[in-house]
């Protein structure tokens, strides 16, 4: 099943896991949305610089690390996703209470085992 995925951090940089976990997203047949600060492509989509909206997103996973997750907490909330993946080192205790509040499930792990052991 295709599951919306908004890639929270996405970069063109191939060493980073925001950039494999974009690719693996692809090959395992769900639609992403690449929004990150970085300029350049990941897995055939522009990565977008803003902050777009974005109807029906499934799940966001995150790739931004807890200090500059503030400014994004009105974005992550107004896509109103149903979960949040919070990736190793991404982990925020208040942005998990505030998904929480707003019936969006916050998850701990990492999209890239989900992906492999199918649990995504």
């Amino acid at each position: 099943m295709n599951k919306r995925t908004v890639i929270l951090g996405a970069t063109p940089d191939s060493s980073r896991f925001a950039y494999k976990a974009a690719h693996m997203l692809v090959k395992f047949g769900h639609e992403i949305f690449p929004v990150g600060i970085k300029k350049g492509e990941v897995a055939g989509k522009t990565i977008m610089n803003d902050k777009p909206d974005i109807e029906e997103i499934d799940t966001i996973t995150l790739y931004v690390g807890p200090q500059n997750q503030t400014s994004l907490y009105e974005y992550i909330i107004n896509l109103k996703p149903k979960r949040i993946i919070f990736n190793p080192g991404t982990e925020n205790d208040e942005l998990i209470e505030l998904a929480q509040k707003n019936n969006i499930e916050p998850v701990m792990g990492c999209t890239l085992v989900m992906l492999s052991v199918g649990t995504y």
